[in-house]
Formats: C-alpha cells, sequence, structure tokens
C-alpha cells in the first residue's frame, strides 16, 4: 500500500518494503541444486541487480563471469572439491576443540552433507557467478593502515548479495563461497582471467531440490549493534 514519508514529496510501497524484509530473512544457503536451465530473462534480472550495487567512487571496480560451459563448470568443480575437503576437515576439528554438544554437531553434520553435495555436484548447477574485482579500480581507503584491509570488499559484496537476493525473489537458490581463492591461480588459467584481477565469490545458482530457501538463523540487533560507543548495548536498557 503506498504512502508517503515525513516530508510528503514521494511515495513509499509499504508493501514492497515488507517483501524485501522476507527476502533478506529467507535467504538461506542452498547448496543443493537441479541442474535445470535457468531461463535468460531470469538470469538478466539477476545481472541487472548485481549491476545495481553501490560501489566506492561508483566505480564498478567488479565484473561478474557467468559460467555455464560445462566443461568450465566441471573444472571450477574439480579446483573447489579438495580446498572443500580441507575445510571440512578443519571444522570438524574446530568442533570437537570448541566442545560443541550433541545438538551442535549435528547442525554442522547436516550443513557439511549439503556442502559435500554440492562439492559432488557444483559442475551441474545451470550457471556458476564468479565474480572478480580489479584492485586498481577499488576505493581501498584502509590500504595503508597495519591491519589486513577490509575496505576493498565493499565495492564487490553489495553486487555479490545484490544478486543472491534477485536469486530468492526468482526462486533460485544460490550460496556463496570462497575456497576457489585457495587456488586462484588455477581459476584464472581455466576461465582466462587477467593477472591484475582478484577473484572474490563463487556463487553456484539454480532452482533448489527440495524445500530450498527458509528462515535463517542469526544473532540480532541486541548482539550485534551498539549505541553510540563499542560495547554499549543496543537498545539502552
Amino acid at each position: 500500500m503506498p504512502t508517503t514519508d515525513d516530508h510528503g514529496d514521494r511515495d513509499i510501497d509499504v508493501e514492497e518494503g515488507h517483501a524485501l524484509y522476507e527476502l533478506m530473512s529467507t535467504l538461506r544457503a542452498v547448496r543443493r541444486l537441479r541442474p535445470d536451465p535457468i531461463p535468460d530473462d531470469v538470469l538478466a534480472r539477476v545481472l541487472q541487480a548485481a549491476c545495481w550495487a553501490p560501489t566506492g567512487g561508483n566505480t564498478q571496480p567488479w565484473r561478474v563471469l557467468v559460467v555455464t560451459d560445462p566443461e568450465l563448470k566441471e573444472g571450477v568443480a574439480e579446483i573447489y572439491r579438495p580446498e572443500w575437503e580441507r575445510y571440512v576437515d578443519f571444522a570438524r576439528k574446530r568442533s570437537v576443540a570448541a566442545g560443541l554438544d550433541a545438538a551442535a554437531r549435528a547442525a554442522q553434520e547436516r550443513t557439511i552433507a549439503a556442502g559435500d553435495h554440492l562439492a559432488a555436484h557444483m559442475g551441474e548447477a545451470p550457471v556458476l557467478l564468479l565474480f572478480v574485482a580489479d584492485p586498481a579500480r577499488m576505493a581501498i581507503t584502509d590500504a595503508k593502515l597495519d591491519r589486513v584491509s577490509m575496505v576493498g570488499g565493499a565495492s564487490v559484496d553489495t553486487a555479490v548479495q545484490n544478486a543472491m537476493l534477485a536469486c530468492r525473489a526468482e526462486g533460485l537458490g544460490c550460496t556463496l563461497t570462497t575456497l576457489h581463492c585457495h587456488r586462484e591461480d588455477e581459476v584464472k588459467a581455466l576461465l582466462d582471467i587477467p593477472d591484475s584481477w582478484a577473484t572474490v565469490a563463487l556463487v553456484p545458482i539454480g532452482y533448489p531440490k527440495g524445500r530450498g530457501h527458509g528462515p535463517i538463523t542469526r544473532q540480532g540487533p541486541e548482539t550485534m549493534a551498539y549505541s553510540d560507543r563499542f560495547g554499549r548495548s543496543w537498545p539502552v536498557s
């Protein structure tokens, strides 16, 4: 239902806003994907959503490779699989060290099983979106600070999130992974990516097998938000 803001100078579609919140709160990592092709118009809308994302200086220093060639998809999958297996081994050891209870371990194993499925079938996903970026075109304002730079990703991650929200709106499953970065040189060679460009996010997309997206579990603003000063809970009690 359209309404007006406090200044009365533009319409706000309240129902449309609520729909956006629904998309964000149900953007679950979907790792079980059907091989069914994605219509061109649907894929075009997902890519357009990525292009609407804000970037530092509005330079759009990223590109996205839309990988649909079966041999190339399988090539990416072959690079990804051993890195997934290495990650799973690390995750299980970490959970043992952390002393997770039975319920937490069971939840972890469900996630691992879905990840195993993705690793085994990534080459069958209809589309792999690989986001890459040119660091020379980024506004990396923290580059000279004595810590790992965090700012550059802000000019790419917004596009990744937009694309994933668009997938959710289109009924497509998707998940974000970066494990391919451990073997970036091989990915670049496979997909003819120039040396000066960095790989950022790999997002397999396709129509879900089974339930797909649904309610997600995340910590809320009572934990994640501070009021004015670090550590001062929001809202202030």
